[in-house]
């Protein structure tokens, strides 16, 4: 650990683009053996009339680059990255080569269903193992990410209530739901009601009565909700909305610390999304590509997107376009299928048992740093929790330390920060999510850094003010970069 560094890199030369130098090359392309052909008479006014202005490098130099790149970014293959109600674990790399088996990343979008036969198989048999996974009747893989996912659950709960001649239009959310929740509402036309959860972090059945009313189309439940506990009312919760006509839908946001103990859909939830990237190993952030699977009950089977994957009475897989109450397709072809690929070489890879296995170590894990790190830091909700805990920067607010600059300070000590100042309910909240991935070691090594924080805060405290300090860059002027990003690489004037 870097102790109390307070120093930044001194590079003996600035790391800048322009290397680049006129005539080099990191190709060889043999000398042209077919008639020259003018590019404009194929292209027209679209053809540059000089060639862009990029830097000319030898192929060494454009290696070293995007490798230098890479060992800038932080990756949790190489350190802890506790970014809670996000799930940022390890992926086994078993899925990796599975998902780059020619015959899965060479298929073409468009190739003709008795070509592709083992894609449909496998697309075929996740939907059956996620669907058993959540206690779903049914599963559709097509959304491409979890946003788009609970979007598709409340088109196909508008629907449902359509078919029936209904059309409510609130949505009951409470503050510790997940926060793309209103937006998937606002897109559906739907009113989004929200409503504050009981002093003990959990939606509480006797004071959701009185929310429910003849006008409400859904509850939108997070479970475990992002205070990382698990909302032991729900069945409750889901009688009293279908004595009303009305429906449950579970973000699966955080599934992960139910998967093999416990099924939304044993629970009352009528439909729910999955994030792949959060329980199944998929990747996760840079913008995609993702993938939200959608699994739902047998009533909602009629609204569901189309097409959707079945078998014939030949043992033949096959699209099935015949559904005229489908909600419709709901983007490009059907789904980013290297994501299913991993995600069904997870499920193969740990079967059953090892599900439950890694549930049981994702809940272990946050417990035992919700008792470490209590020790020092408060924590929000001291009760067993689930997957992630939160702990607040209250004992340091006599020294002006903040939950910002403690995310800063954790850099230097090797460690990505955690989500901070989320959920909105905990004032100054640091949601740490330690995953099954990481051993005891590292959870140590994690309190220790904490400690070690902690203590700068009361002694040194500019030292954490001013962090990070052993980073490529500095603290950074945040709203700068968000109002005016840099997105793209300027050469320099002659």
């Amino acid at each position: 650990m870097p102790g109390s560094a307070s120093g930044g890199i001194n590079f003996v030369e600035p790391l800048v683009f322009e290397r680049g130098r006129g005539g080099r090359s990191g190709s060889s392309a043999p000398p042209l053996d077919v008639p020259a052909v003018d590019p404009k008479a194929l292209f027209g006014d679209a053809c540059r009339d000089e060639a862009p202005r990029l830097p000319e490098v030898s192929e060494p130099e454009a290696f070293r680059h995007y490798v230098r790149l890479s060992q800038w970014n932080f990756a949790i293959d190489s350190n802890m990255y506790p970014l809670g109600s996000c799930t940022m674990k390890y992926n086994p790399k078993v899925n990796e080569w599975a998902a780059r088996l020619p015959g899965f990343a060479g298929i073409h979008p468009y190739a003709p269903e008795r070509m592709v036969q083992g894609a449909l198989e496998l697309m075929f048999r996740l939907e059956r193992g996620l669907a058993e996974v959540c206690g779903m009747d049914h599963v559709t893989l097509q959304p491409a990410a979890g946003a788009q996912g609970e979007l598709t659950g409340l088109m196909m709960i508008r629907a449902w209530h359509q078919a029936q001649g209904r059309s409510p239009k609130k949505v009951l959310i409470p503050e510790t739901a997940h926060g793309t929740n209103p937006a998937s509402c606002a897109l559906n036309g739907l009113t989004a009601v929200p409503f504050p959860a009981g002093d003990h972090g959990i939606v509480v059945a006797e004071q959701l009565a009185q929310h429910i009313d003849d006008d409400v189309a859904a509850i939108m439940l997070t479970n475990p909700n992002t205070v990382g506990l698990f909302e032991s009312e729900l069945p409750t919760i889901a009688a009293m909305l279908h004595d009303k006509g009305a429906l449950v839908y579970g973000d699966g946001a955080n599934l992960n610390a139910l998967m093999g103990r416990a099924r939304p859909g044993d629970l009352g939830i009528d439909v729910m999304q999955f994030n792949l990237h959060k329980t199944f190993t998929t990747p996760h952030g840079g913008g995609g590509p993702g993938c939200g699977p959608v699994g739902y009950k047998a009533t909602l089977a009629p609204f569901a997107p189309c097409p959707r994957v079945v078998q014939r009475e030949d043992g033949a897989y096959a699209l099935d376009y015949d559904m005229p109450d489908s909600v419709g397709r709901l983007r490009s072809f059907n789904g980013n299928f290297g994501m299913m690929v991993r995600a069904y070489a997870y499920l193969r890879e740990m079967g059953a048992e090892g599900l439950k296995g890694a549930t049981d170590l994702a809940v272990l894990n946050a417990n035992y740093l919700r008792v470490r790190l209590g020790e020092l830091w408060k924590v929000a909700y001291d009760q067993l929790c689930m997957h992630e805990v939160i702990i607040s920067d209250k004992h340091l607010r006599e020294t002006g330390v903040t939950t910002m600059d403690v995310a800063k300070r954790l850099c230097d000590y090797g460690f990505h920060a955690p989500t901070v100042y989320f959920p909105l309910v905990v004032k100054g909240a640091m949601l740490i999510e330690p995953t099954e991935t990481e051993t005891p070691n590292e959870l140590e090594r994690f309190v220790a850094a904490m400690a070690a924080i902690s203590e700068e805060a009361a002694t040194d405290p500019e030292m954490v003010k001013t962090a990070p300090h052993l980073t490529r860059l500095r603290r950074l002027d945040e709203t700068k970069a968000a109002r005016h990003p840099v997105l793209r690489w300027t050469p320099k004037a002659d």
